[in-house]
């Protein structure tokens, strides 16, 4: 990436712009090599004119919330990655309705809700990331998901923002389909009223489930495949022998077989070939082909 085009993003964006910015310093594996350009806007009009920037250059980008859910490769991104922390903000609408940013932290939103008197969205509790990734991967727990609290869902195409009802948006299991390039950037909740007492209990009840299902303590990106149709993934990697199975410093988790952690001194090319010898181990033991959950990005 030369540096006139630096210079030109610090000159004309408000936000924050670094060079080579190592991606394990942003996503929750620890893993990932550096990036071009690093770019935090300020806010969804920085992001606009940033997005028309990169466009106008023909400078690659990547797009990434909290840094969940994703596995960026040892080499990292050529190009830019566009994070979307500054986009945070939450605010209560009439009808028991809530409007919320990309960048806002699943825990910042959960918190709002119970200060405002207004369940629904519990079952992200302990569930950690970004709205913005939430939306994205459909994020749920105990047979609820985000997209069915959705009202509508804002989105960048090109460098335009659309409104979409949740009735015209196609998703279902731990997917959202989008068009090639498209960003979330927000959207509106449906919640309801409750007592403190109420949204409390419903709370510590999705707490206690993730702790009792997922006791992980080394970093990690969340459930690394989806669940096959009527199967669970964590019990086909189980019975293939797998639980602890470790490539350097990737490791089949002890505690939960669908998570893959770094036990230290892990490289992305490490969880590559772990993820391929689960499946294929996977694959012979039980027919099923898993589908991976993260999203992997970058260069080899």
């Amino acid at each position: 990436m030369k540096e006139n085009f630096r210079s030109l993003l610090k000159g004309r964006i408000r936000g924050e712009v670094f060079e080579y910015e190592h991606l394990s310093r942003h996503t929750s594996l620890k893993v990932g090599g550096p990036a071009d350009l690093f770019v935090i806007p300020a806010d969804l009009a920085d992001l606009q004119a940033l997005l028309a920037m990169l466009a106008e250059k023909g400078i690659p980008r990547l797009v990434i919330g909290g840094g969940y859910n994703l596995l960026v490769l040892d080499g990292g991104f050529r190009g830019a990655v566009v994070s979307l922390r500054g986009l945070v903000g939450l605010e209560q609408l009439d009808g028991y309705r809530i409007f919320a940013e990309a960048g806002v932290t699943t825990g910042a939103l959960i918190r709002f809700a119970e200060d405002k008197g207004l369940t629904g969205l519990e079952f992200l509790s302990g569930i950690p990331g970004t709205v913005g990734g939430a939306l994205c991967m459909n994020a749920g727990a105990l047979g609820e998901t985000i997209l069915e609290r959705v009202e509508s869902l804002a989105t960048i195409r090109g460098e335009e923002v659309t409104v979409t009802e949740r009735t015209r948006l196609n998703y279902d299991y731990r997917r959202l389909t989008l068009a090639p390039g498209e960003i979330v950037i927000s959207a509106k909740l449906k919640v309801a009223a409750a007592s403190a007492s109420e949204i409390e209990g419903r709370i510590a009840v999705f707490l206690a489930h993730r702790r009792n299902a997922q006791q992980v303590s080394y970093p990690s990106a969340g459930s690394f495949f989806k669940n096959p149709e009527g199967k669970q993934a964590w019990r086909l990697i189980d019975d293939a022998g797998l639980r602890g199975y470790r490539v350097g410093g990737a490791q089949v988790a002890e505690a939960h077989t669908n998570f893959l952690v770094n036990r230290g001194g892990a490289r992305a090319a490490d969880f590559i070939e772990l993820c391929w010898i689960i499946k294929e181990k996977v694959k012979e033991m039980s027919g099923i082909t898993l589908e991976e959950e993260v999203w992997i990005a970058g260069e080899p």
